[in-house]
Order: structure tokens, then sequence, then C-alpha cells
């Protein structure tokens, strides 16, 4: 019960602090998406900072960061991995669902860090366009981020993982970074309780480009999968549901 209604302190704080920080930032975010960038992290940052000692979890981040253009594949399980692998990248966009854009602060960001809006089936045209941009000098180069299988999934879940991360492998020409986690076995999909421990995400070595579709999911799921399994295990979760 203690550790519950900590958790529910934790998270009223944190919207009530991403409002804040978000009406403080704006005006820097509009002009500039350095502004932008500094806001969210500003905002990840002080999430780690609270979490630490308000419910007793901690966040780290493992393996070598990629610094230029590459396609980040990642396992998402809760907000928590979003946070994460935006704090540690450089110059991080996320292929992100459109009605995103018209949320309240979070909307407003988004189109500034350019951020990938895609409509359900048209995903291909988005990414299309997003090269287009890059190589004419509209938009800046980056990390371009994907979760795998579409969504959360939260641990012991086994979902699988959709051919629109190789339809995007193929069409960018770069390598692949694959992304485990084990943060949902702490900070769950759904509802308030965060749990005291170590979340971790981890960058993994690249695929290289050039691999053919079947192959590169293939290698892709087995190493996300495998490693993230690992990681709920060191976080005291079974993925075959014993803990």
């Amino acid at each position: 019960m203690i550790q519950y209604l900590r958790s529910l302190v934790f998270v009223l704080h944190i919207y009530v602090m991403m409002l804040v920080i978000g009406v403080v930032f704006a005006p820097y975010a509009i002009v500039s998406k350095n502004g932008a960038r500094a806001a969210c992290k500003t905002y990840s940052r002080y999430v780690f900072w609270s979490m630490r000692w308000m419910v007793g979890l901690k966040a780290e981040v493992r393996g070598e960061v990629p610094e230029g253009e590459v396609l980040i594949a990642s396992k998402h399980q809760s907000f928590l991995d979003i946070m994460m692998i935006f704090t540690a990248l450089p110059s991080a966009k996320f292929i992100m669902k459109r009605s995103i854009l018209w949320t309240p602060i979070i909307g407003l960001y988004a189109k500034r860090l350019e951020c990938v809006p895609v409509d359900r089936g048209k995903r291909g045209a988005a990414i299309a366009k997003m090269v287009r941009d890059v190589e004419a000098g509209r938009a800046s180069p980056g990390q371009l981020i994907i979760y795998s299988q579409g969504t959360r999934v939260a641990p012991g879940t086994k979902a699988p993982y959709k051919v629109g991360t190789a339809v995007l492998y193929e069409q960018l020409g770069q390598p692949c970074v694959p992304v485990a986690t084990n943060v949902g076995v702490f900070w769950p999909r759904t509802g308030i309780m965060r749990k005291p421990g170590t979340a971790i995400v981890e960058f993994l070595p690249a695929l290289e480009e050039g691999l053919d579709r079947d192959t590169f999911l293939s290698r892709l799921e087995d190493t996300v999968e495998e490693r993230s399994d690992a990681l709920m295990r060191e976080g005291g979760f079974e993925p075959n549901g014993v803990h």
C-alpha cells in the first residue's frame, strides 16, 4: 500500500511537471528545434531523478549509443523506454501516429523534433517524404526510432514483429540498431504502481544494411527478444510467467 501511494503521488506530479516544463520551454521550442529537444530531455531527466527517490526506481542505459544516421528498432514496454532512448540519443525522432500531433503540448514538441507522423496504411509514403526532405536539406538527419511490434508489449507477452520495420530498413538503406529493455517490469504500460529496481535500456550491435527482408526480421526479433528476456530475468521477472 505504501509503494502504491508513493507511485500515485509520483505519477500525478510528473504529469503536472510535463505541463509546467512544456509551457516554460514553449517559446524556445517554437523558434528552435534545439529548444524542443532541450525541453524533452530536461523533462525526462527530471523524471529519472524524481523516480529514484520517490519510488526507488533507477534508469540505466547500456551498450554503445549510436550517433550517426541509423534506424533504431526497439522493444516497447512503457512510456519510460521512450524517455530513456530519447535522452540517450543525440538527435532522436520517432515514427508516431498522426493523431498525436493534435495532443496539447506533446503535439507541439513532436512537430518541432521532426517526428514522422503516419496514417494507418500510409507509412511508406511518409517515410519516403522524410528521406526526400533530409536529402534536400529541409529536415535534419538523425536517429529514426520505430517500435517493431507496433505497440507497448507487457513483460512475458509475445507479439509479432511487423514487416513495416523491414520495409523501413530497406527504404533507408541504413544500419539498424536493435534495442532491448526490461522497463515494463518496473513501470508497466498501464496502471499506477511503480516498482523499485533498475530499469534498463540496452543498445545492441547494429545489423548491417543490405540484408534481405526475412533475414533481417528474423535476426532482429531473435536478438531483441533474447536480450530483453535476459534483462527481465535480471530484474527479477521470469518471461515465461514464473517469478
